[in-house]
């Protein structure tokens, strides 16, 4: 289910029979995409850690995850075509070379990334990406580095941004690819990106 504006988000409850618990978006994605190959409904997962709890809230508190305080939510997931090979991803996709040389292009599910507040608008269960292209000249980058933790580093004429249900982008020269933060794909051409809206059950 995908969250209207002024519609409550969520339900009570405790993470069910069934369900596991991760650490990082990392481990989410891997969850993600063994369902996918074995053909079997994700499992709904606890948030301990990762860019994705930060975003909704999540408190890394296995505790809580385990209690009727407990909140569920239903978040949208990320499929990515790399060149073709079909990945999943919970939080972000990032295709770039270095940080701080060249172009980079990333496909935002959640709000932070790192310690950087690099979408400000994303939102997880909006059905939305927020895709960001940026190009930033060599003497606006420690700038931009500066305002990316508390999110200001936009607007700036040299991050084209969009919010959108799914994006394509050709690359050239080719870039590396990072989802979920693993490099899963070296000098990659082609990206296109969708989201499955409410395709999984988070508690946090």
């Amino acid at each position: 289910m995908t969250i209207r504006k002024g519609e409550d988000w969520g339900t009570p409850g405790a993470l069910p029979d069934g369900g596991v618990l991760a650490r990082s978006d990392a481990e989410v994605r891997r969850l993600l995409e063994l369902a996918r190959r074995e053909g079997r409904p994700v499992p709904a997962v606890g948030l301990l850690g990762g860019d994705l709890c930060r975003t909704v809230g999540g408190r890394g508190d296995e505790g809580r995850i385990r209690s009727d305080s407990a909140v569920r939510l239903p978040v949208d997931v990320g499929e990515a075509l790399l060149d073709g090979e079909l990945r999943r991803f919970c939080a972000h996709l990032v295709a770039r070379r270095g940080w701080w040389r060249g172009r980079a292009w990333l496909a935002m599910n959640a709000q932070w990334l790192g310690a950087w507040n690099a979408a400000p608008r994303a939102h997880p269960g909006d059905g939305l990406l927020e895709v960001l292209d940026a190009r930033v000249p060599l003497n606006d980058r420690l700038k931009v580095r500066s305002r990316l933790r508390l999110g200001e580093h936009l607007p700036h004429p040299a991050i084209a941004t969009r919010r959108v249900p799914a994006a394509q982008v050709a690359l050239d020269p080719p870039l590396d690819v990072w989802l979920d933060g693993e490099r899963v794909a070296r000098g990659v051409r082609s990206i296109s990106v969708r989201l499955d809206p409410g395709a999984l059950t988070v508690v946090v």
